[in-house]
């Protein structure tokens, strides 16, 4: 495990204390979670635009013909 320091503004460190003592973890475990959750977001966001870049809009449309022209089943009805 590595060890770093960061400096916070005192509000911020103030909020961070509370809310992971209302999660019942410490600080660390507090920011450790909240860089996975960033890091989780990020890495999904770059994925799907690789994945978007490797689409062809004439596959949507083909897989799109695809969809019966049929009424919305009771529940998925647009609002």
């Amino acid at each position: 495990m590595t060890a770093i320091t960061i400096r916070l503004p005192n509000s911020v460190h103030l909020k961070v204390k509370e809310l992971a003592e209302l999660d019942d973890i410490s600080v660390n475990q507090f920011i450790a979670s909240a860089v996975a959750e960033k890091m989780a977001s990020v890495m999904t966001l770059d994925f799907l635009k690789t994945e978007a870049r490797r689409g062809q809009r004439s596959d949507f449309d083909r897989y799109l013909g695809l969809v019966p022209d049929a009424p919305a089943a009771p529940g998925d009805e647009a609002i």
